[in-house]
């Protein structure tokens, strides 16, 4: 039983030691704590036993090296804002380029092709959506083997 705490404390102590040098060092609490839990059970048994305590000890170094990394960089890490005027001023430029883009169209050319449309009989698009089924029917497909 001592060992396989150990072994979990170890484990866990190494991954909040990992997570507390990421940026996401708010995380190495949680294995922290658990490292801890482990360390104090496998602490226990070894006072139990009667066996030496210099890898409990590590596991608790380990624990509270992390847990003060990670502490550490939650207190005194802020987080930088990018320059949001370069931004603005992209999106201002996008924005107008949009609206030229749009007044460049010709809405009546458009509006022929609108009522060109509309004045298709609806036999006629059944005719053509018949000549197209038959054209993807007679559309051969290979296989591709990857």
């Amino acid at each position: 039983m001592k060992k396989a705490f150990l072994i979990l404390g170890l484990i866990t102590a190494i991954l909040a030691l990992v997570l507390a040098t990421l940026p996401v060092s708010n995380l190495a609490f949680i294995p922290g704590v658990i490292a801890l839990a482990c360390g104090f059970l496998a602490l226990y048994f070894a006072k139990r036993a009667g066996t030496p305590l210099k890898t409990v000890q590590l596991v608790f170094l380990l624990s509270v090296i992390a847990m003060a990394m990670a502490t550490y960089k939650s207190l005194f890490t802020t987080a930088k804002m990018g320059n949001t005027e370069e931004l603005e001023k992209r999106e201002q430029q996008s924005q107008e380029e949009a609206i030229e883009e749009l007044e460049e169209l010709d809405l009546e050319e458009l509006e022929g092709i609108d009522s060109e449309l509309e004045n298709i009989a609806p036999e006629e698009l059944e005719e053509l959506n018949n000549e197209l089924d038959n054209e993807l029917e007679n559309i051969e497909i290979e296989e591709i083997d990857l």
